[in-house]
């Protein structure tokens, strides 16, 4: 099963006294200050879960797999995600 925003939002609505719009307001808006930290290139720690930070990627030299011709692959940003030991161990049953 893949957790969507919609069953994130069901969750919160079921573990808080809030109303169901409520929960989408508060999900919506903790994603839109986390999208434009990552825009702004802070990185975000969430304590216990993991760091989300963004990284450049130089342009470099690739090849078409179907013709082997060089392609230039511009600069781009990437988004990292980096799992917390607590989290780890966790998923592990190590805690």
């Amino acid at each position: 099963m893949t957790l969507t925003k919609a069953h994130i939002v069901d969750r919160v609505y079921d573990r808080t006294q809030v109303t169901k719009k409520e929960a989408a307001d508060y999900v919506n808006e903790i994603l839109e200050v986390m999208k434009e930290a990552l825009e702004e290139g802070e990185e975000i720690k969430l304590s216990g879960f993991g760091k989300f930070e963004v990284r450049k990627k130089g342009e470099r030299i690739g090849r078409n797999p179907r013709t082997g011709d060089e392609i230039v692959i511009p600069e781009r940003k990437v988004l990292r995600f980096k799992v917390s030991q607590v989290l780890k161990d966790e998923l592990n049953g190590e805690r």
